[in-house]
Order: C-alpha cells, then sequence, then structure tokens
C-alpha cells in the first residue's frame, strides 16, 4: 500500500522556511542553466535564420569562413552563367558576389571596441535575402559613397546614425538607412556596394558568392559539378547549412559551459535537500515508526520520502523556469568564433529548455533525497517508538 502523495505535500507546507529555502537554491540551479540554453539558442536561431534553403554559397576550397574565401572575377563570371542559377523577371542572375571584412569599432555607451563585419554587395543581393528590410532611412544608391546598417549595429555602436560618416581604410561613406533581417546575423553587418568597397579593402577579389537556385531540388547535382571543375577550386554549400555549421562550436560550448555551472551549483542544491529532508527525518522518527507498525514496508516510506524532495525540487524547478521568462528577448551580443565579428541576438527560451530545466529540478531531488529517504527507511522501529 502506497502513502498518498497529499501526505508529502502537507509535511511540505509545515515547514515552509526550510522548504521554500532549499527550492530556492534549486531555482537558481534551474534559472541558470535555462539561461545558459537560452543564450546558446539564441545565437544559434540567429544564424540559423541567416541562410535560406533555396540558396548556394559559393567559398574558396578549404575556406571555413567568408573572411578566410577569396574568389576571382573570373570564377564569379563562370558560376554566374550556370543555368542552375535562378534569373529575376529582367533575365538578370540572382547572384551576389560580395565582399567580406572586419573593422573595428568602437561600442556605445561602452569602453572598448569590437569587429564589425561589412559586407559589400550587388543589387541582387536584397532579392536573395527576402527577409531584410529597411527600417529607417532609404536603400544606398548603387556607386554611391553610402552603406546601410543592421539594426543591432545602429543600437550598439558608435557613428552609426542615418547620415552619419564612417571611415572604411581610405574610404568615407555616409549612412543612408537601417534594415532589420527576421532577427538573423545581417542585423549585426553593414552593407556597401560592392563596386565602392572593394577598392577601399581588398582589391578585386570577392571572398563569397550567393546564389538562388533555378531547382533547389539539383543541389547535390550542382555541388558535385561545380567542385569538380578544375576552373573553379571551390566548396559549394547550402546557405542555411553554412550558417548553421558556423554557430554549432559557440553554441556547444556555451551549453557545456551551462551544464558546468549547473553541475557546480547542483552540487550546492543537493546538500541542501539533503540538510531540508534529513531535518524532516529528524522530527518525524515516531511518524515514520507508526507507519511501520501500521503494516507499511520500508520501501514504501523510502519512497514516500524521496516523492517528498522531488515535489521541493520541482516547486523550485518551476520558480527557476518563471524567473528565466522576463530573459527571453534580452539583447546580448557575443564574438562569432567562425569570424571573430561581433554578433548580436536575443535571449530565447524555448518550451524545450524549460522542460529541461524541470527535469534537472527533479534529479536535483532524487539525488538530495536519496540517502535521507533511506535513513528513514532503516530507522530502528524501536527507537522510533520511543521519539528519537
Amino acid at each position: 500500500m502506497a502513502i498518498p502523495v497529499s501526505y508529502n505535500l502537507r509535511n511540505c507546507l509545515q515547514r515552509p522556511v526550510s522548504t521554500l529555502t532549499t527550492a530556492v537554491a534549486v531555482g537558481l540551479t534551474v534559472l541558470i542553466f535555462v539561461g545558459a540554453l537560452a543564450l546558446a539558442s539564441g545565437f544559434q536561431a540567429a544564424l540559423t535564420a541567416t541562410g535560406s534553403d533555396n540558396n548556394i554559397m559559393i567559398l574558396r576550397k578549404g575556406a571555413d569562413s567568408e573572411v578566410s574565401s577569396a574568389l576571382t572575377r573570373d570564377t564569379v563570371n563562370i558560376i554566374r552563367a550556370h543555368d542552375a542559377v535562378a534569373q529575376n523577371a529582367e533575365g538578370r542572375p540572382l547572384a551576389s558576389p560580395e565582399v567580406v571584412v572586419m573593422v573595428v569599432k568602437d561600442r556605445l555607451g561602452q569602453t572598448g571596441s569590437s569587429n564589425v563585419l561589412v559586407r559589400g554587395i550587388d543589387p541582387e543581393a536584397l532579392a536573395l535575402r527576402d527577409n531584410v528590410k529597411i527600417v529607417n532611412g532609404r536603400m544606398f544608391s548603387p556607386g554611391a559613397d553610402e552603406v546601410i546598417v543592421g539594426k543591432l549595429v545602429a543600437d550598439r555602436f558608435v557613428g552609426f546614425n542615418i547620415g552619419d560618416t564612417v571611415r572604411f581604410g581610405q574610404q568615407t561613406v555616409t549612412v543612408a538607412g537601417h534594415f532589420e533581417a527576421g532577427g538573423s546575423s545581417f542585423e549585426s553587418e553593414v552593407w556597401g556596394d560592392n563596386a565602392v568597397l572593394m577598392p577601399a579593402f581588398r582589391g578585386e577579389v570577392f571572398q563569397t558568392m550567393t546564389f538562388r537556385m533555378k531547382d533547389p531540388s539539383r543541389f547535390e547535382e550542382v555541388k558535385k559539378e561545380m567542385e569538380a571543375d578544375p576552373r573553379l577550386q571551390v566548396d559549394v554549400k547550402r546557405e542555411s547549412e553554412f550558417y548553421a555549421a558556423q554557430s554549432e562550436l559557440l553554441a556547444n560550448l556555451l551549453r557545456f559551459l551551462g551544464v558546468f555551472i549547473t553541475i557546480v551549483m547542483g552540487v550546492g542544491a543537493v546538500f541542501g535537500a539533503m540538510n531540508t529532508m534529513y531535518a524532516m527525518v529528524g522530527t518525524r522518527l515516531r511518524e515514520i515508526a507508526t507507519m511501520l507498525v501500521l503494516g507499511f514496508r520500508p520501501i514504501v516510506v523510502m519512497l514516500s520520502f524521496m516523492i517528498e524532495a522531488v515535489l521541493i525540487s520541482l516547486f523550485g524547478g518551476v520558480l527557476g523556469c518563471l524567473a528565466a521568462l522576463p530573459i527571453n528577448g534580452i539583447v546580448t551580443s557575443t564574438t562569432n568564433f567562425a569570424s571573430f565579428s561581433e554578433v548580436a541576438f536575443a535571449f530565447k527560451v524555448t518550451p524545450q529548455s524549460l522542460f529541461y530545466g524541470m527535469i534537472v529540478a527533479g534529479l536535483l531531488g532524487l539525488a538530495g533525497g536519496f540517502f535521507p529517504a533511506l535513513r528513514a527507511a532503516r530507522q530502528p522501529l524501536v527507537e522510533g517508538l520511543r521519539g528519537g
């Protein structure tokens, strides 16, 4: 016969201070864990949203990032003429060779500086990135010394308000507008015309090329053909897969650090749960002995105390998850290890991360309640009936 759960709930409520103290310790652990997952999810979501399954990215063979790649004009022209490249209504290839470089800029309202990614594009680039929208000002004029700035750059760096002038090498450009890109990492970039930015940075060389596939189902065939062409010497990737892969290293590191900190804090939470449960066992020796006399088996008594510990921890887990909800959407930034540029993104608290947080809370309850519950089950009957 099982001991009713209502019995455990009543005992938790009879000791509100110790119960709440233990629950708060568990809740803080869960908060840190969910926060780390939200950080990793937000960063990964920003980069994953950057690419499209219908676009192909071309990089120099062996290049592991955009900034380490290099494509000649001949390579770009050969690819632009390929029959796999889609065309717009005017019959122009939907392709954009791009200059990609880092510049160091001062932070807004903070000391220090950080890398900002600057991208030179062709006019077709906006047709390739459907999520890019000008939200303030206007698009830069082709051939003009103008740029448009991602909203997260404008919010976090000095000198990127509309009308401001920015120095890139020997070139001075004017900020013509701000753009959004659906929360993707493009919002952490500055875009300008290839014809203007190329002479200011690396001369007659592009870093990458992106084009829209006429038939996305032909990706493997196109990839095999282009990578086998000795004139090109390129790697061919889906744009979505490229940016997803760029996020993996840092996202996994953030998750690892989150788990590590959770383990460290979890040890303290487990000892707190143990102390609480040992105290509960110590004050209920006669009660435990009475249950054994009434025919409850020791394993049932042990299970009852385990349930009590888990209930306290789950309550703490709920507190931790509720405390984590307000961080959803808060914008922060970090360095993308793949490109060494700063990427701003929003914390993303997902149902999955909350679920994992509750699992962590339950495990802490099991770990903290096991030995006190074992002591309760092994309590000598005579000693318990004498009142301990």
